[in-house]
């Protein structure tokens, strides 16, 4: 996965757990792509600090997602959900009742994770 879209991934599961002081700084540096010296100026913090404070709060978000794995359980979701999805256009097509059971039985994979 591409580093951005797993930091965004990271953060919209446990951005939360964040303080408002590092969500303010991760977003800014992630998502409103400013600069650690923009961001400095806006904060009234060095560039260093704000350099630490995205390397942190990437390291816990990581740390989270290490423990909780709920990104992956997510993306294990959507890959599963989109081969649902692809079985019932070719049941819709070909009417093939074994396709039926390949749905179940990914639909139950999904439910026992959840």
């Amino acid at each position: 996965m591409e580093a951005k879209v797993e930091q965004a991934y990271l953060y919209d599961f446990y951005g939360e757990l964040l303080n408002e002081h590092q969500r303010r700084i991760y977003e800014d540096f992630i998502f409103q792509d400013l600069s650690l010296a923009e961001i400095a100026s806006c904060e009234g913090i060095s560039r260093q600090g704000v350099h630490d404070m995205v390397k942190r709060c990437s390291k816990t978000l990581e740390d989270y997602e290490a423990k909780l794995h709920l990104v992956q359980k997510f993306m294990d979701a959507k890959k599963s959900v989109e081969q649902i999805h692809q079985l019932a256009g070719t049941f819709r097509e070909s009417h093939d009742e074994t396709l039926i059971d390949e749905i179940e039985r990914i639909s139950n994979g999904i439910l026992e994770e959840l």
